[in-house]
């Protein structure tokens, strides 16, 4: 007998599948407002950050609107598929949390490591994003600009390599969804004070402050997404 082969699923993509039996089902009716994250973490048993990654896979996929403020709405018509379908295999928050252990030691090193011209581009990098207030293109380019500074500075080309790879995850269709509900205009406002913070431990060649100064970054970054 050839037995079936078992698919690890991220809990993410459970939950979306869980919540289109119940569409399909008639437990929720087109044009109909599901339960809050917070009423839908409680009922599952699970995190109100997986049920927000699990209605951004939704929204992409035609199956909900999401109302931001307002609640979420199943799409009326509903989509012809009867799962979502499967797009990048990695959760969001993991993204975010693995960029936040990774990119600690990125600027730590970048602290001892840095040469004298990379410390005066990264200053630069960091005075061009203080002008960038909006939550826009310009914005993400010089953002990325400014990350891609620290991992070259650790004198690493593998690192460096690697956290363009880290970076560009977040050009997903769900993660740039996610932005758009939840990142707000005035987002950079807060994280061009943390790059300041971080520009300011690497030009003192701080090596423990520019790690704490990296890991609070990345943490408001993730409550401003997941937690707000």
């Amino acid at each position: 007998m050839e037995l079936p082969t078992l698919k690890v699923e991220r809990l993410y993509r459970q939950i979306s599948n869980l919540l289109i039996g119940y569409i399909n089902g008639g437990e929720f009716l087109p044009g109909q407002m599901i339960p809050s994250e917070r009423d839908l973490a409680k009922q599952l048993g699970v995190s109100r950050s997986s049920i927000r990654e699990a209605l951004i896979a939704l929204e992409i996929t035609g199956w909900v609107e999401i109302r931001t403020g307002n609640g979420v709405y199943v799409n009326n018509p509903l989509p012809t598929q009867s799962t979502a379908p499967a797009e990048e295999e990695f959760s969001l928050q993991s993204l975010v949390k693995a960029r936040q252990i990774y990119e600690c030691t990125t600027a730590e090193l970048a602290a001892l490591n840095g040469t004298d011209d990379q410390r005066e581009k990264l200053a630069e990098i960091n005075r061009e994003l203080t002008q960038l207030n909006i939550n826009n293109q310009d914005f993400l380019q010089e953002d990325k600009r400014f990350h891609l500074m620290i991992s070259e500075m650790t004198g690493n080309e593998v690192l460096r390599d690697m956290m363009e790879y880290l970076w560009n995850k977040r050009e997903s269709a769900r993660f740039v969804r996610l932005e758009a509900h939840y990142a707000e205009t005035d987002f950079p406002l807060e994280m061009n004070a943390d790059h300041q913070a971080i520009t300011d431990a690497i030009l003192a060649r701080d090596p423990t402050a520019a790690k704490k100064a990296m890991q609070l970054h990345l943490q408001h970054v993730y409550d401003r997404l997941f937690n707000e």
